[in-house]
């Protein structure tokens, strides 16, 4: 089967996943009809004129975030992770702080043979004496080395005889396995721009550097509020109700973007609740999952116009997620409305909370790179389309079950292809933007 025929045929099973809201139905429609249609197409529903194009909508996120920096803040490190540096990481001690062994063996001074002194270096004891010429001395990996000494040898590239006499059983090269002091940094040396994530690693820099705190920006804050009557939390669904994919699937999503997620709630189809919801926020960034399209409940824009934010973004020119939005709750607060279809969701989340959250958190934004497509992809007739994708030998290969509804193509994905309007043929170049996992995993 073609490229084209498997992806009519995932996107045209979309009903079977979920009772999709206006929007959403309105999405499935258009797809149908651009990617299953044999025969001339039918002419093209014109672009709502609200809908912003994608690539505007994500610098209009970005630049939102920018309009309202972080406040630097001075956190334990053990409460760092994931956090990012506000101020360049600069050695605070010469690191190692003295001469080390590297290896357990022996410190000798002099040409051998050599007499071995009683006792030994252990790593934390205290300064131990000098070497004589001549000498040697049990050493452990990453006890001072003494005075005077011209080398480590290593256990087992050594021998002793009856008289205690220490013998190499290879040349002995001077200042082999000793960490000189400095080896890796001078105090003041600079280890890390500002701006770094900080990973396992750089804790580990950090402590060994000298440091108990550092100086970051701390993580936007974000609060989930779970939209849907239709909903459930567990058990399989039945009499007209799905799972819930969406409240277990945002907050960790948030999380890999770099915010704090304060609450995850659920609140049915309830426009005073949603209300109440949203006024009583103190998050840095709410995030709604459905109720964005015009439908009887569907109620984000009745709420917001009651709260009086700003729409920035009402309608994005991508298929799916048309009806995703974006607004100003506040200075450096809004609120991001995600389509209720899982994958609509999804394109939400890249599209809009990615950048935004990205530079709020002090990270560099994350922009689409070009890859040549490993199959022929259709495309819609006016708008961008997202697809999962999977990277093999260079390409981005297009995943099956990519329908609005759809969750298996993203679960297997490593990231979405920006397909233009019109589509592409095997081999061309697309636009590919990483999952957030994918290039070097999150810190949550």
């Amino acid at each position: 089967m073609t490229a084209q025929g498997r992806e009519a045929g995932a996107d045209g099973r979309t009903g079977q996943n979920a009772s999709p809201a206006a929007g959403d139905a309105e999405d499935a429609v258009l797809e149908a009809l651009a990617l299953v249609s044999r025969g001339p197409r039918p002419p093209a529903a014109a672009t709502p004129h609200r809908a912003t194009p994608w690539p505007r909508a994500r610098a209009i996120a970005a630049r939102c975030a920018e309009a309202h920096p972080a406040k630097p803040r001075s956190v334990p490190l053990d409460r760092a992770l994931g956090e990012v540096l506000a101020a360049p990481l600069t050695a605070l001690t010469d690191l190692p702080s003295f001469d080390t062994s590297a290896m357990d063996g022996w410190a000798v001074a002099g040409p051998g043979p050599w007499r071995v002194r009683d006792g030994g270096v252990l790593a934390g004891g205290s300064r131990p004496a000098p070497l004589a010429d001549g000498e040697a001395v049990r050493i452990a990996t990453g006890a001072r080395v003494p005075a005077d000494t011209t080398a480590v040898i290593r256990s087992e590239h050594s021998r002793t005889d009856a008289k205690g006499q220490l013998y190499p059983e290879r040349e002995v090269v001077t200042g082999q396995d000793i960490r000189p002091r400095g080896q890796e940094c001078r105090s003041g040396d600079v280890l890390l721009p500002a701006g770094a994530l900080i990973t396992p690693g750089v804790l580990g820099l950090a402590a060994a550097a000298g440091y108990d705190a550092l100086e970051t920006l701390p993580r936007p804050r974000a609060e989930i509020l779970v939209l849907g009557d239709e909903l459930l939390t567990e058990g399989l669904p039945h009499d007209g109700l799905i799972r819930d994919a969406l409240g277990p699937m945002v907050g960790p999503w948030l999380a890999a973007l770099g915010a704090e997620v304060v609450a995850t709630r659920r609140l049915g189809d309830d426009a005073e609740a949603l209300y109440k919801a949203v006024t009583a926020s103190t998050a840095d960034l709410v995030v709604t999952t459905g109720g964005t399209a015009a439908g009887p409940v569907d109620h984000v824009h009745p709420v917001l116009r009651r709260v009086g934010a700003e729409l920035l973004v009402d309608g994005v020119a991508v298929r799916p997620g048309h009806p995703m939005l974006l607004a100003r709750l506040g200075p450096g607060r809004h609120l991001v409305g995600l389509p209720g279809n899982p994958l609509a969701a999804v394109s939400g989340l890249l599209t809009l909370a990615e950048p935004l959250l990205r530079v709020r958190a002090g990270l560099a934004p994350r922009d689409p790179y070009p890859a040549p497509v490993h199959d022929d992809v259709q495309g819609h007739p006016h708008d961008t389309r997202l697809i999962p994708v999977m990277l093999h030998a260079d390409r981005c290969v297009p995943l099956h079950y990519n329908g609005p509804a759809m969750l298996r193509g993203i679960a297997a994905a490593d990231a979405m292809a920006v397909v233009p309007p019109h589509g592409a043929h095997e081999g061309e170049e697309l636009d590919v933007l990483d999952l957030p996992w994918a290039p070097g995993g999150c810190f949550t």
